[in-house]
């Protein structure tokens, strides 16, 4: 058995891993004590890495080279050499036919910096086109537009120990219980250390973060700028600004003063929704704390007034000092391991290394240089969004996508099908070929992941991080940054470009790669001329700057008050307030948000492989208000439509008033492999973006919901013996066999033992859709399975048991039991007692079955229905939590239990 240090891949928080394994078989993982970020901590996520790499999930990783030379043939194995060959034979086709703008890049904040370096070199450097870019557009890119345009560069001046110095923390547009739990754990730490500091939270809905405010700001969508200005307004009224900081610090104030007088807090209480003295609150608040730290994410980022939203709020923390001491300032939260990394290297369409801005000439020339190339192109790449438009116009013959699944997580998803069935050719570089965008693969790419890869990544508060590799990679996968560096050396040759190609990229590893890397930010706002390899193993994880001759990471930045502007000085951003993108109409009339769950990560391509991350939240769910259930005739667990002015999806919903009536939410997790007959949530997403930044408007749209009535309710279950088969072959095989399925929720249940589930609605007149369920759930075979059918009332049941355990089941027209047969099946329980309910016209379940309601602790697999009744028992959270050790591994259920607890109370 050994260990390895490394980091957690999932968000941006950076959390330090070790890795234990034993030969090439991962076997767990526990919280690095030694790393800054975390201090040990995981989150559900990060503590269950090991199991995406449970020896199983080798059914759906990509282990040797796929190719296909017409779209119409089948994909079938190959070797590097004829892969590699085929795609650079193609790009040099498209290239010299059409031009260098003919072909792009699409890459993802997972991939390490070493990684999105040399991808940056092959685009921008060899071929001469800037169309790279990648996820961290959806992602980061307004908080990059939004420092650069207020503070001059994209460099958070923030730091994680600043939480511990903050009297007011002003978190907006981020659910950070959910999104950074182990950020959160830090937040409650500071809380708890000072009893004294305020917490405002600003989002539509009533988020676990949202229940810990001190003061809860629950604003319509989209309204972020009008509370912002209104708060800058009753900042100037009362006198709260920083009049000294403002004159020697700053520019452009007296233009936003002339704005903001007309964004009084009576105004923006009815853009906003709510009260003006709340607003009054907040403002007084975070202007008269002694140090006003502001967390922020996508409810920023994702919209299309982003970029302003940002700014914003900075010029909250510019009018009143907040900014450059310790506790204050604006810190924007990175949502993927390494987005700040594809920052630094210029790993978007618009940027070169170094935060250095393709539009500058010094800039490029600088580039340029540095690579020993003649220039590098002037004409700015195309965004995200736009790159897909051009694919799906023909402007862009050939796309190359690696690490990210655009078919799943880009908005409009319509548009980006058709563009990949319109692409003359796509290349994806990928671990997990289970992804919606693998299927439109002409040629796929073993790629490395988690645990076997080899660099460094750099969290939110800029600290860079090495990552390394526990085990080798599985079949002939290699390293991203190996496959571009072998390409690019390919592609060279065919183009005439042989030389220049070789010494190109003629790395010998990551090291070399991180090394010119680093040379090119010499003198920069981000210098790290003063870091290697051995340092970052050996004195751990270190922020930047740290140029050469510094004997430390910077904390905080700004502490001078010099920013990286011409002047010097930060700039206050004219910000109006402008409504989202969609508007809700007579047609559309539901304001539809969308964030995380807790459990699951981005399009779940690896969360999705361990069972016990789908015990929070089962399945795809809209939440929405009892008052819009009622007026639609709505029940809980009803299915549902929900359409949009971009496209449908058919799914269930749930009951909830953490959303405001008019409004219902939507979590972004799931695709088109877990809904199947649909393209997944995200094609009900506008496809505009933010002028500045490019980013999507992902966080909203305008939808309405209606139910769905034809058909009969059908779930069918499956246990798995993971020492006899796979459970994600057999997910694959049952999405094969039930394509037809104009609506279908295929996820797992269980915890040791996984339990495929497939909820669905069919029609009575389709019995062969009925047997093809049977037939994809080992159901078929009547000596081996339980059959009961009342035709009148619509009711059938099918079950299989083996060795006294049922293995399989299958429930159409009365599907109540559906969680209590799930339970027996992932414990194993005797199958006796459902023998007789199997065969009456019965529907309730027996009465004593173990359901337990949804799993509130993952860690310690503890349920809704026992902590309900450890309350009405009378326990303290404190005496729960000794008896069960709920909450004290992670921490991540805390929020929840907390909400329990005041909702569940033994009566007077």
């Amino acid at each position: 058995m050994s260990e390895t240090k490394s980091t957690c891949c999932y968000c941006g928080v950076g959390c330090g891993v070790i890795i234990e394994h034993d030969g090439d078989q991962i076997t767990g993982v526990r919280g690095d004590p030694d790393h800054p970020a975390n201090f040990g901590r995981l989150c559900t996520k990060g503590s269950t890495l090991h199991l995406t790499a449970a020896p199983e999930t080798l059914a759906v990783r990509a282990k040797v080279p796929q190719l296909r030379t017409t779209r119409d043939a089948a994909r079938l194995p190959s070797d590097w050499d004829t892969a590699l060959d085929h795609v650079a034979g193609r790009f040099a086709d498209i290239i010299r036919t059409h031009g260098p703008d003919a072909v792009a890049f699409y890459g993802a904040g997972q991939l390490l910096t070493e990684d999105y370096y040399v991808f940056n070199k092959l685009a921008k450097g060899l071929i001469g086109t800037n169309n790279l870019d990648t996820n961290s557009r959806l992602c980061m890119s307004s908080a990059v537009a939004g420092y650069k345009l207020s503070l001059g560069a994209d460099s958070p001046p923030c730091s994680y120990e600043d939480f511990d110095h903050a009297g007011c923390l002003f978190i907006t547009g981020s659910n950070t219980a959910f999104a950074h739990p182990i950020a959160f754990r830090r937040v409650e730490d500071a809380r708890k250390a000072n009893p004294d500091m305020k917490l405002i939270v600003v989002d539509p809905r009533r988020t676990d973060t949202a229940e810990a405010a001190d003061l809860f700001l629950p604003i319509l969508p989209g309204t972020d700028i009008a509370l912002y200005n209104a708060m800058l307004h009753v900042m100037l009224w009362e006198g709260w600004i920083d009049q000294a900081y403002v004159d020697a610090h700053t520019e452009g104030f007296d233009a936003l003063k002339k704005l903001v007088r007309d964004y009084s807090p009576t105004s923006a209480a009815d853009i906003c929704g709510i009260p003006k003295a709340d607003i009054e609150k907040a403002a007084e608040w975070f202007a008269t704390s002694s140090a006003t730290l502001s967390l922020y994410c996508q409810g920023l980022n994702q919209s299309s007034s982003g970029t302003h939203k940002n700014s914003a709020l900075i010029n909250l923390h510019l009018a009143t000092g907040q900014i450059g001491r310790a506790g204050a300032g604006p810190f924007s939260l990175t949502g993927q391991p390494n987005a700040m990394g594809g920052r630094e290297v210029g790993g978007l369409a618009n940027l070169l290394s170094a935060h250095r801005d393709l539009a500058n000439p010094e800039h490029r020339a600088e580039v340029a240089a540095l690579w020993g190339i003649d220039d590098v192109p002037a004409e700015p790449g195309k965004s995200a969004v736009e790159l897909f438009e051009a694919v799906k116009e023909g402007q862009i013959k050939a796309v190359w996508i690696a690490c990210t699944n655009p078919a799943q997580s880009m908005p409009d998803q319509t548009l980006i099908h058709e563009a990949l069935k319109t692409a003359e050719l796509v290349v994806v570089q990928e671990a997990f070929e289970h992804t919606e965008t693998c299927a439109y693969a002409d040629v796929l790419l073993p790629a490395t992941t988690w645990g076997e890869k080899n660099g460094t990544v750099t969290n939110s508060e800029r600290r860079i991080s090495r990552v390394q590799p526990g085990v080798a990679a599985p079949g002939e996968a290699r390293h991203d940054w190996a496959i571009v560096c072998d390409f690019a050396q390919r592609l060279g040759h065919t183009l005439g470009k042989g030389a220049l190609a070789e010494r190109l990229f003629a790395y010998d590893g990551p090291e070399a790669i991180w090394n010119e890397h680093r040379e090119s930010t010499r003198g920069r706002d981000l210098d790290i001329t003063g870091l290697n390899y051995a340092m970052l193993e050996t004195a751990g994880p270190q922020q930047w700057p740290y140029p050469e001759g510094a004997t430390g990471g910077q904390v905080r930045l700004y502490e001078d008050g010099v920013f990286p502007t011409p002047s010097g000085k930060a700039r206050f951003v004219v910000t109006e307030y402008k409504a989202t993108a969609e508007k809700p109409s007579a047609r559309y009339p539901l304001h539809l948000i969308t964030g995380r769950l807790r459990d699951q990560w981005h399009g779940m391509s690896r969360t999705g492989l361990v069972a016990r991350l789908y015990s929070h939240e089962t399945e795809p769910l809209l939440h929405m208000h009892p008052d819009d259930l009622a007026r639609r005739d709505l029940g809980n667990g009803d299915v549902i439509r929900v359409k949009s002015r971009q496209g449908s999806v058919v799914l269930k919903v749930l009951e909830t008033d953490t959303v405001r009536p008019g409004q219902c939410f939507l979590p972004m997790h799931w695709g088109g492999n877990a809904m199947a007959g649909t393209l997944g949530v995200n094609a009900l997403m506008p496809s505009a973006f933010d002028p500045y930044s490019k980013q999507p408007e992902l966080k909203h749209a305008a939808a309405q919901v209606e139910k769905v009535t034809s058909g009969h309710p059908i779930v069918a279950m499956r246990r798995v013996d993971v020492t006899k088969e796979n459970p994600y072959e057999v997910m694959a095989r049952i999405r094969t066999r039930l394509a037809a399925l104009p609506y279908a929720s295929l996820t797992l249940a269980g915890r040791d033992v996984p339990v495929v589930m497939l909820q669905s609605r069919v029609e009575e007149h389709e019995p062969e859709l009925i047997n093809a369920i049977d037939a994809a759930f080992s159901l078929d075979d009547p000596t081996q399975a339980l059959s009961y059918a009342d035709p009148r009332r619509d009711i059938g049941k099918r079950a299989r048991i083996d060795d006294d355990i049922l293995t399989a089941v299958r429930l159409v027209g009365e599907t109540k039991a559906a969680e209590w047969l799930a339970q027996l099946m992932t414990v194993g329980a005797s199958a006796a007692p459902m023998r007789r309910w199997l065969l009456a016209p019965v529907t309730q379940p027996p009465e004593g079955g173990p359901t337990r309601g949804k799993v509130i602790c993952n860690c310690f697999d503890i349920s809704e229905d026992a902590i309900k009744a450890a309350f009405d028992a009378g326990e303290s959270i404190e005496q729960l939590q000794a008896r069960t050790k709920c909450g004290t591994n992670c921490g991540s259920c805390v929020p929840e239990l907390r909400r329990l607890k005041n909702q569940y109370r033994l009566p007077a």
